[in-house]
């Protein structure tokens, strides 16, 4: 055990504070800037102070140390008053690339119960393959400890139930990590939904295309991994026996034994921001195709899905209509995109920007009535004189609007910012286990949906299919 091991019992637990006592501190205002033309530059303040004493320091245990754990480390680390002091991962060589970047006394381990139950761990990040989600999440709350779980919240909409059980009864905050709730530009988009700019909200379609073999999931495998410095039995614990096969660990997402496909990995995103943008809690329909179109290498997820989904009138939006996409093979090079569409006017959301453009209705309709006969296009043409008569010429507003991030902005450090907030001061978590199910509830039923070729009825309240 190394020194680091929290034996130290004169620690305080900030857990136990009422606060930090400034509520300036922990405030997130939004500042928007008017920028030469229609551009608005959107910011946010720094949130903690510079300096914690060592007794107030969030201390975190890391559990799936591969590029997703180790970027959300890295970014967890910006937030002041934060410090790595576990981390566990089934392969060596990422365990010591952990020790490279954090140091030679970081505590390391592939047991992540070890990791869990370390005296002086205040908090667990979770970025393991999804089949893990459940039981690792359930343990680090029995144990008190506050939960970062990687989207989606777990493999299956049972597992989500078990965790959000979990999550009531330790009453600690847990976040899942899909970071589009904490975005400046969702945030944006969603005042102007509240603001009326477009009038009744009728459509959304997004999607999630890529082009590259990274970017389809075919990660580096190391040529001298092995069984011996891969633990793979306990990766596999509870499956069928089978030999070590290298693709099965770096390149999980492909196979539904470990991931959820495109639609669990990448229709979460989606479906978490515009849940955040309507205040909705999701579709009662669900419509799911693709196929594998391209990546033939052994997987079994599809590189190309499509989802179509109805979602009700409630007290806060009107009925509509969704359409997602992800394409694994688009010969434009890809990209990520979502878009709101309504009576009168359309929100783009792309990478670093919130484009608003308005649809002004003419006042007069028009007419159509060229396949009428000469005395009734006269009696029509009188009608119409009569009830839109010539308006004195009006100025032309602007018609499009555009607002965007600071460069360098990142979305995940606002999202963990608000994890630590819930943890230091008894703030509400934007994506709590009942939100994270109900964004990775559809994309789920998304999967089952393609490949039984029938639509599907969820019940969004009790977050169940019905």
């Amino acid at each position: 055990m190394d020194k680091s091991d929290g034996s130290d019992l004169s620690r305080k637990s900030f857990l136990k504070k009422a606060g930090l006592g400034a509520a300036a501190i922990f405030s997130l205002p939004i500042i928007t800037k008017k920028a030469a033309g229609k551009t608005y530059l959107l910011d946010r303040e720094e949130v903690f102070p510079s300096v914690f004493s060592a007794n107030d320091q969030i201390n975190l245990a890391s559990i799936g140390m591969g590029g997703m754990g180790q970027g959300n480390v890295r970014t967890a680390l910006r937030v002041n008053g934060t410090k790595l002091v576990a981390a566990c991962d089934l392969y060596d060589s990422r365990l010591n690339r952990c020790k490279e970047i954090w140091g030679d006394d970081l505590f390391t381990t592939r047991d992540y119960m070890e990791a869990i139950n370390r005296p002086n761990v205040d908090a667990v990040l979770i970025s393991t393959t999804d089949h893990w989600h459940e039981k690792i999440a359930i343990a680090a709350l029995r144990a008190g400890k506050p939960v970062f779980l990687e989207k989606p919240i777990t493999q299956t909409i049972d597992e989500g139930h078990n965790v959000i059980e979990a999550e009531r009864r330790a009453g600690v905050p847990l976040i899942v990590g899909s970071q589009r709730t904490s975005s400046i530009l969702y945030e944006k988009a969603r005042d102007l939904i509240n603001d009326g700019e477009i009038g009744d909200l009728n459509f959304v379609e997004g999607y999630w295309d890529r082009r590259s073999a990274i970017g389809a999931w075919q990660y580096s495998i190391p040529p001298s991994a092995n069984s011996r410095n891969v633990d793979w039995a306990r990766y596999r614990q509870g499956m069928p026996r089978k030999d070590f096969d290298p693709k099965h660990f770096f390149r999980w997402r492909n196979y539904s034994d470990y991931g959820t496909g495109v639609a669990g990995d990448l229709f979460v995103h989606l479906f978490s921001g515009l849940h955040m943008i309507v205040n909705t809690k999701g579709p009662n329909r669900i419509f799911g195709t693709g196929g594998l179109r391209y990546w033939h290498d052994g997987r079994d997820a599809e590189d190309v899905v499509l989802g179509l989904y109805d979602y009700p009138e409630t007290d806060t939006h009107p009925a509509f209509n969704v359409a997602l996409r992800v394409n694994f093979a688009d010969g434009s090079g890809g990209g990520s995109r979502i878009r709101l569409v309504g009576s009168d006017g359309v929100i783009d959301i792309g990478w670093n920007t919130v484009t608003l453009r308005k649809w002004r209705r003419p006042e007069r309709p028009g007419m159509s009535i060229g396949d009428f006969d000469e005395a009734t296009r006269e009696e029509y043409e009188k009608y119409y004189a009569d009830r839109y008569p010539d308006m004195r010429a009006q100025i032309i507003e602007p018609n499009e609007f555009v607002y965007r991030a600071p460069d360098g902005y990142d979305d995940r450090y606002d999202h963990f910012v608000n994890w630590f907030k819930a943890i230091r001061d008894g703030k509400d978590v934007l994506q709590d286990g009942a939100f994270g199910l109900r964004a990775a509830g559809p994309a789920l039923l998304t999967n089952t949906s393609l490949s039984e070729k029938r639509s599907l009825s969820w019940n969004p309240e009790a977050m169940r299919a019905v």
